[in-house]
Order: structure tokens, then sequence, then C-alpha cells
């Protein structure tokens, strides 16, 4: 895919599974995106939760698109850590959101499942009502709302879930470590959602980049992405078992055996069709991608 004329893409969180996922795609030539030129930056090179240091980062750059991958996401770490999460999650978004109205960059912000309290019995749609029960949650929930409060008209909002990636840390790689070292382990059951390969939401951002529609409605558009299908985490746990040729025994156990210090959504399958149909993704199921990620980390 090409520009007619050069574009300029700033991706934060570059060291994050999804950043670090988008890199490693524009590297290949396979989702080559001709004349784009790239900016990837972490904390170290610009902290996104100050406002003059992002002020002054912009001062001498132009850029057409901010795909912001930033993000606290250590769950029960931020119920005791709430004042960074609120940092990361909402302040950082918002001063983000500011910088992209003043310039007129387009916003693509990952946000998450857990907006939701996980009470549905059926997929979750972009206009159900939120009802963040974690402080993570509801660092997310306030990273959002500043989107659609500053900078409604000109930014997209990708909620994706139990995302897993050959790079950083993830559930995946926590359970092959624990598979190896343990002879049985005790995995909830009774907490349902999807699966989410990082490199497969990387590719559906391109694709909304390459193809982005104007925005002619005055709210922000929010999509739901994750893999198809849908799953326990004791099934997840099984079949990274069962792909990596682990023997460990695998026991089904109810949320309320495995206490965490934040809740989470018992039910957070989202329903995908708005983005299929405006874009045209094919979405991989859930068992296809694990298999790809799995071959990457050589399991």
């Amino acid at each position: 895919m090409s520009f007619t004329t050069q574009k300029s893409i700033l991706v934060t969180g570059t060291k994050g599974q999804l950043g670090s996922e988008i890199r490693s795609l524009i590297s290949n030539d396979e989702c080559l995106m001709l004349n784009v030129k790239w900016f990837f930056t972490d904390r170290s090179i610009l902290d996104i939760t100050d406002k003059n240091a992002v002020e002054n980062f912009f001062k001498d750059k132009h850029f057409d698109v901010i795909i912001n991958c930033a993000a606290y996401t250590a769950v029960d770490k931020a119920e005791s850590d709430e004042e960074m999460a609120y940092a990361i999650n909402h302040k950082a978004v918002e001063i983000l959101a500011h910088i992209a109205k003043e310039r007129n960059i387009k916003l693509i912000h990952i946000s998450t499942d857990y907006i939701f309290d996980g009470t549905n019995h059926k997929p979750y749609i972009e206009d159900d009502k939120v009802n963040p029960k974690s402080v993570y949650g509801r660092t997310k929930l306030a990273g959002e709302l500043a989107i659609q409060d500053v900078n409604p008209k000109n930014s997209i909002i990708i909620r994706t879930s139990w995302v897993y990636s050959s790079f950083g840390n993830n559930f995946v790689k926590t359970m092959l470590r624990l598979g190896k070292e343990k002879e049985e382990l005790g995995v909830v059951f009774d907490q349902i959602g999807t699966p989410t390969y990082a490199k497969d939401l990387a590719k559906a951002i391109l694709e909304i980049i390459k193809h982005s529609k104007l925005n002619t409605q005055n709210s922000v558009i929010i999509y739901n992405y994750s893999n198809e299908g849908v799953c326990s985490w004791y099934d997840f746990t099984k079949t990274i078992f069962e792909l990596s040729d682990i023997e460990c025994k695998v026991n089904p156990i109810e949320t309320k055996d495995y206490p965490t210090p934040a809740t989470r959504p018992h039910y957070s399958l989202l329903n995908k069709a708005k983005i299929k149909k405006e874009y045209n993704i094919e979405i991989p199921y859930w068992k296809d991608s694990l298999k790809r990620c799995l071959k990457e980390l050589k399991c």
C-alpha cells in the first residue's frame, strides 16, 4: 500500500507487545506501507504523561497518525498503584488527544474488554453499557472518555482482550514457563473470553490506517477486535500445553478459589462485526493464531 504523499506515523509504547508487533510487521515486505515515515517511542524517548515533554516533542515534528499502544496493563498491581495507572491510562491519553486535536492528527487508541462488567450473556457490541470493576478497567475507561470529550471527530478506539505475543510478558509465556516447572496447575474455567494475538491486532490497525474513512459523526469511532472463537483461561492453558507437548496437568478451578486483587469480568466476548464489515478484515481463529505465536517462540 502506498500513499500519494508521505505520511508520518507515531507509535507510542514501542516496547510493549502491540508496539513491538507493529514495528516487526512494517519491516516485513508483506506488510510494507510505502511512503510512510515511522517514529517509534517509549518512555525513555517520550514521557506521554508529561504535558510539557509532549508539547516540546511535537514542536518540530509533523505526524498524520498517532497509534497509542502505551498502557498500564498490570491489572492486579493497578489496585495498589492507582495513581500511576491513571497517569498512563487516562492523563497521558488526554494529553495526546489535545495534541492530536490541535494539530489535526488522527489518534488511534487501544482499550480493553475490562471496561465491561462481564454480566452479558452475548458478545459485547461497541454501544453496550460500560461498567468497569477494577482500577485497570476504570483508568482505561477514563482514557476513552477523555478522547470522546477532547477529540471526538478525529479518533478511533479499538477495544481488545486477552492480548499475548512473542514479545513481552503475557499469559502464554507464563503458562509455558509454569508448565515446564510444575506437574500440575489450577486455572480458572469460569472466566470466558477470546485470546488476541497482538500480531493480528497490529495487522488490523495497519488496515485501518490504509483505508481510514472520513468520520462524518461528531463522536469517536469505536471498534472491537479479538481473535475469533471463545474459551476460558482453562481451555486456553490446555491448548497451550497440547500444542507445545507439555505434560503438566491442568485442573479447572473457580474464580473464588483463585482470589486476585482485581475483579475480572466473567464474560467478555467481543462482537467484531463492525470492524469486519467496515474494513473487510478476516479475523483468524484463536487456536490458529496461538499456533503461529508458539511457532515464533519455537515451542
